[in-house]
């Protein structure tokens, strides 16, 4: 059989010709602009539905928003996969600030939209939410209803949304380009090199101990260097956020991200409150693992390191082949699905400069097609986190049959989908091992996954509530963000570290990202919520599979809390949902502990 070589950098001219200086995104954001112009239009003789019969209306309002939300998205999401692949494209920048603003009227037009629904009689409503052309949206109609009732004016709110594009959002796109523009040279294998960000970032899991400490120092200088360029940046975003809650009288920095997630603020108290107590497994591990690299403590830049001497290679398109076989043993579809994936070069994975750190999963929703980006260095790890952004691609793909208006899935449910797909490549790898060593260098992977979802996500957690506290009060200073984070650090690791991360507030794009505030609680989220789903999966087999679908297609159209309930049966609020999911990471901790009791 012939095995299909799979392309390592993405095709985007399928969207449009010619990358950021392409005539048909000229052309796809000049109608862009007429779309906009013809829904402002009908807005302008939207008034206050009185009746039944102004279904009708609501019905045309509902179509014309997909069709703007879906080209905009289209367009945000191609420039978004332009600036990741080439943090150096300016016309990428460009047309980001463009897009931006397109993106801030169709914010406004919305506001219209759902202040007027929100203005409509409580008996009016009742009735219009029978109609069989609006029954199937009533749970984001009624969503919208209620989070205009929350706003201020009309007229507040869409000033707030003008003076975000250069405010707010020109702060988080600052950002982007602050890093981009960060260069370091490290030695490795006798020569010293530059790196980005990203590929800088990839050397915390290097098996020389020395090229970990150097890479880590290295960057930790390049935060300190620019620091008040980032502590400026994080403090406007801040001010810029908090003074909107104020204005809204919202007093927890809390509400809009739960609201965004659709969980409820018991739900995150017990998900937080079952994690912190059972940590000291955790903090064993990590102990363990310090012994076992020849540390005196477990620093910040030796958290990656690889635990056995195996510095075995997975070429990316070996670390392919092994996600489409774990992902058919679970279930066709998404075995399917993802070979299409790959066959299609939907993934950007090569590793090369001026690519931006990290990775995500976007889609173009006129093209029904996703996109992936990551830099893949040849570890168990990328192989992991390729899995992670197929199962993003894979929730977008069995929403297709669903109407846009129900499509729109919160964060927390979407690292769900993520997580689950992680999970089913992760495991599979513990149990192919072929070697002790083998088997203990992916366990360990494992485990690292735990503690950056119990550990360095509840960090990220706690250092931005407690930032936006003392945020209330004046601008803080970067010695004091370091101070915030190195606190947040020991706390969350259980005072497992040695080295902690000081700048790492200032090196996490997640700390920057202006439309979603918060953005780590969901990522703890997905991955509890999952194992639960991931446990029933290994208990029904291959059938299972339809039931995921199942669950997926609701995750936009209610909270998290009766979705937990309908397709799991599990009450979320309660400690004891969180503390099953918990146990079963704390096995791998053990099993850990064993294999490694002679060692260290």
């Amino acid at each position: 059989m012939t095995t299909k070589t799979y392309a390592e950098v993405w095709d985007l001219d399928v969207f449009f010709k010619g990358g950021s200086s392409s005539p048909e995104l000229r052309e796809h954001l000049n109608a862009l602009n007429v779309k906009l112009d013809l829904f402002e239009q009908t807005l302008s003789t939207f008034e206050v539905p009185k009746n039944e019969s102004d279904a009708d209306k609501i019905v045309l309002i509902i179509e014309e928003t997909k069709q703007v939300a879906e080209n905009l998205s289209q367009a945000g999401a191609v420039v978004g996969c332009y600036l990741a692949q080439d943090t150096t494209d300016k016309q990428a920048t460009l047309l980001q600030g463009e897009i931006g603003s397109l993106g801030a009227r169709f914010s406004s037009s919305m506001l219209v939209v759902q202040q007027q629904l929100s203005r409509t009689e409580d008996s009016v409503w009742a009735t219009l939410m029978q109609d069989n052309r609006l029954k199937e949206f009533a749970f984001v109609l009624n969503e919208w209803r209620d989070e205009a009732k929350e706003l201020l004016s009309e007229k507040e709110e869409d000033m707030i949304t003008a003076l975000g594009v250069d405010g707010y959002h020109g702060w988080s796109q600052l950002y982007d380009l602050l890093v981009g523009d960060v260069k370091v040279r490290v030695t490795v294998d006798g020569e010293e090199k530059e790196f980005s960000v990203g590929q800088a970032s990839n050397l915390s899991s290097h098996s020389d101990p020395s090229v970990r400490k150097e890479s880590f120092e290295t960057l930790e200088q390049a935060w300190t260097d620019k620091e008040e360029f980032f502590a400026k940046t994080l403090n406007h975003m801040a001010g810029f956020r908090l003074a909107v809650y104020k204005k809204r009288g919202w007093d927890s920095v809390l509400k809009e991200p739960l609201d965004m997630n659709r969980m409820k603020q018991e739900t995150l108290d017990a998900m937080w409150g079952a994690i912190s107590a059972h940590k000291a497994p955790f903090v064993k591990y990590l102990k363990r693992k310090s012994e076992l690299v020849g540390a005196d403590a477990m620093h910040w830049y030796d958290l990656d390191a690889p635990v056995t001497e195996s510095t075995e290679k997975v070429s990316y398109q070996e670390g392919a082949e092994f996600i489409l076989k774990q992902f058919g043993k679970f279930g066709p579809e998404l075995e399917k699905f993802s070979r299409k994936a790959f066959e299609d070069e939907w993934i950007e994975a090569e590793d090369r400069p001026n690519k931006r750190p990290g990775g995500f999963c976007t889609g173009m929703p006129l093209s029904e097609q996703s996109r992936i980006f990551m830099t893949y260095s040849g570890t168990m790890s990328n192989v992991a986190t390729l899995a992670h952004e197929l199962g993003h691609a894979f929730h977008s793909h069995v929403l297709r049959p669903v109407h846009w208006m129900n499509r729109q899935y919160a964060m927390g449910v979407a690292e769900t989908a993520s997580t689950f797909a992680e999970m089913i490549v992760a495991d599979a790898a513990v149990k192919e091992a072929t070697s002790a060593d083998e088997k203990l260098a992916l366990l360990e992977d494992k485990i690292q996954r735990s503690v950056a979802f119990f550990m360095n996500i509840h960090a990220r957690f706690l250092f931005e509530t407690r930032f936006y506290e003392e945020r209330k009060k004046g601008i803080v200073a970067a010695s004091r963000l370091n101070t915030l984070m190195e606190e947040a650090q020991r706390e969350a690791f259980g005072d497992g570290l040695g080295e902690v991360h000081p700048h790492f507030w200032a090196s996490k794009l997640h700390f920057y990202i202006s439309r979603v505030p918060f953005y780590n609680f969901p990522y703890t989220f997905g991955y509890l919520f999952s194992l639960s789903i991931y446990a029933k999966a290994i208990e029904e087999g291959s059938s299972f599979e339809e039931k995921y679908i199942a669950l997926l297609q609701d995750t936009a159209i209610m909270s998290v809390e009766d979705l937990a309930m309908k397709h799991l049966g599990e009450d979320i609020t309660q400690h004891a949902f969180w503390e099953k999911g918990i146990a079963l990471c704390i096995k791998d901790v053990e099993e850990f502990l064993e294999l490694t009791s002679s060692k260290g």
